[in-house]
C-alpha cells in the first residue's frame, strides 16, 4: 500500500481533520497544502490565517474556545494599539504577534513563505509537512453589494454581512504550486488526496485556482476524496451556506459534491444528509463528519482513509 496522504485545507474545519490524520498516520506520511488566499498585511505584519490555524492546531496550542488563534493568549499589544488610535478590528494576540513578527522579518530578508512556514512547523514540534499552496501571492477578493472587498475586510471587518455575488482569486493566473507540491502529487507512492471540509469557495477554490493544480489532482496516481463542510443544509462554522445562497447555489452537501465532481473519485458526507444518497454520482461514504471531539477527528480520519483505499484514481 502506498503511504503518502495529502490534504487540501483551509482553516478550522480542515485543520481538525488534518489533526486527526496526523494522529492515525505515521509522522512522515502526511502533508497539508494550505490556502493562502486569506493572507494579508496588517499593521506591517504578514498574516497567514489558515497556515497559522494549521500550525497551532497540529502543535496542540490552538484556542479551541475561539476557534482561531493561540490558547492562553493575552492582548496587551492590541489594547495598546487601540489606545493609541490604531486599528483593532483584526484580533492579534501577543503570542500570535510573535509568529507574525518572525514571518514578516524572514520574508523581508528574502526567505520564501514555504521556507519560513517549514521553519515554524519544526520549531513548534510538528512532524507533518505544512505547505502553502504557492510562494506567489494570491489574494481572495469578494464582489459584494458594497463593492469589491479584500477577503479579510469582508470576513472579519464586515463579519460576512455584505451580500456576495462572486469571488475572485487575484494573482492566481501567475501563481504556481510549489515544486514540492508538484513532486508530491505526481509521486507513485501517493495513497490519497483529501479535500478537507473547508469552505469550497473561500478556502479550497483558491488552492485549485493556482495554475496547474487541478491538472495535478486529475493526473495523480491516487484517489481524490472530498469531505463535505455542509451538514444538514448548513455549515458547521463560517459563511459557507450564506455565500452559497447569495450566489444562487443550494446550500447542501449535494451541491458541494457537484462543485468538486470533475476532480474527485469519492465523496464523504454526513449522516444527516443521508437523503441525498441517490443524487450522489460515484462512490460515496455517509458517516459522522461533525468533529466535536478529538476522538471524532481520529474516527473520521480513519474512515476517510479506509474509504479512499477502496477507490481507484481516475487520473
Amino acid at each position: 500500500m502506498s503511504s503518502q496522504v495529502v490534504v487540501l485545507s483551509g482553516g478550522i474545519g480542515g485543520a481538525k481533520l488534518a489533526l486527526g490524520l496526523s494522529r492515525v498516520l505515521e509522522p512522515d506520511q502526511l502533508t497539508v497544502i494550505v490556502n493562502t488566499g486569506d493572507d494579508f498585511t496588517h499593521l506591517g505584519l504578514r498574516i497567514c490565517p489558515d497556515i497559522d490555524t494549521t500550525l497551532y492546531t497540529l502543535a496542540g496550542i490552538s484556542n479551541t474556545e475561539l476557534g482561531w488563534g493561540r490558547a492562553n493568549e493575552s492582548w496587551n499589544c492590541l489594547n495598546a494599539v487601540e489606545a493609541l488610535g490604531g486599528e483593532n478590528w483584526f484580533q492579534l494576540g501577543d503570542k500570535d504577534i510573535a509568529l507574525h513578527l518572525l514571518r514578516t522579518q524572514a520574508l523581508a530578508n528574502g526567505t520564501s513563505l514555504a521556507e519560513i512556514t517549514d521553519t515554524l512547523r519544526q520549531r513548534l514540534g510538528i512532524k507533518a509537512k505544512i505547505l502553502p499552496m504557492s510562494d506567489q501571492f494570491v489574494a481572495t477578493e469578494v464582489e459584494t453589494d458594497e463593492g469589491l472587498l479584500a477577503f479579510q475586510h469582508y470576513f472579519v471587518k464586515r463579519r460576512c454581512e455584505p451580500k456576495v455575488s462572486a469571488i475572485r482569486y487575484n494573482g492566481a493566473c501567475g501563481a504556481y504550486p510549489l515544486l514540492e507540491i508538484q513532486d508530491l502529487l505526481s509521486a507513485q507512492d501517493l495513497r490519497a488526496i483529501i479535500i478537507a471540509p473547508s469552505n469550497p469557495y473561500l478556502s479550497i477554490d483558491p488552492i485549485l485556482s493556482v495554475r496547474g493544480m487541478k491538472d495535478l489532482l486529475r493526473n495523480a496516481n491516487a484517489p481524490v476524496v472530498a469531505v463535505s463542510p455542509i451538514i444538514g443544509g448548513d455549515a458547521v462554522k463560517g459563511p459557507t451556506a450564506k455565500i452559497m445562497g447569495e450566489m444562487g447555489i443550494e446550500s447542501s452537501a449535494h451541491s458541494v459534491q457537484v462543485h468538486y465532481q470533475s476532480l474527485i473519485d469519492g465523496y464523504v458526507f454526513d449522516k444527516k444528509d443521508a437523503n441525498i444518497q441517490s443524487k450522489i454520482l460515484g462512490p460515496s461514504l455517509c458517516t459522522n463528519t461533525l468533529m466535536k471531539t478529538l476522538q471524532d477527528r481520529d474516527q473520521l480520519a480513519r474512515e476517510v482513509l479506509e474509504f479512499a483505499d477502496t477507490l481507484a484514481p481516475t487520473g
